[in-house]
């Protein structure tokens, strides 16, 4: 079986890329499993500069082909803000993902709804030899000032989808992993990831 190490150590997003990639013949791992503790600091300016630097960092601290994906929620409204910062969106030190909501919310109070936003995605893929490949993907909607439903993570129960009248947090697993901005990136990194798998063979 071919080996596939995920660069994250989030909980929720090893959740989802095992879920996506399920149907490969690959073995999916996490840095955990091989003992493997990095924290890569995710200091460029686009979401490819972050994921690339991550999967150049555990490719070649594992010697494994890596995935890594870099994400953020862009809201109009805030020009775009949090973007790259998503993750780290907040006033204070130490904060979860409920803060982050909570100060998202606050910085839109008083502006006009509805709050248009996006998720946005990229995945790189770095092989054994050190090239990486990425992809984007991209998923769009709105946030809502209440939250709603009790699954996935970060900013999903006030990420609304209009055309289901569903937040992300209340869309079954299945269903996320079919429609979300990582899946749609994974999705498109498919031909990249049998690629390598043909390679090896």
């Amino acid at each position: 079986m071919n080996k596939l190490l995920l660069a994250t150590n989030n909980k929720g997003k090893l959740r989802e890329l095992r879920a996506i990639l399920a149907d490969l013949p690959l073995e999916i791992i996490a840095p955990a499993e091989i003992g493997l503790d990095l924290n890569i600091p995710e200091d460029g300016v686009t979401y490819i500069e972050n994921a690339s630097s991550k999967a150049l960092a555990f490719q070649r601290a594992s010697g494994l082909n890596c995935l890594a994906d870099d994400s953020g929620l862009e809201v109009e409204a805030l020009g775009g803000a949090p973007g790259l910062h998503s993750a780290r969106y907040s006033s204070k030190p130490g904060a979860t993902d409920a803060d982050r909501r909570a100060f998202l919310l606050k910085n839109l109070d008083g502006q006009p709804r509805p709050w248009k936003a996006r998720f946005r995605a990229t995945v790189a893929i770095a092989n054994t030899n050190g090239n990486v490949q990425t992809t984007e993907g991209v998923c769009p909607g709105e946030i809502i000032p209440e939250e709603r439903g009790t699954g996935g993570f970060g900013y999903d129960p006030i990420f609304l989808l209009p055309d289901l009248g569903l937040t992300m947090a209340e869309l079954t697993e299945e269903t996320k992993n079919r429609l979300s901005h990582r899946a749609r990136a994974v999705q498109a990194a498919r031909q990249i990831l049998l690629s390598l798998i043909g390679y090896q063979l």
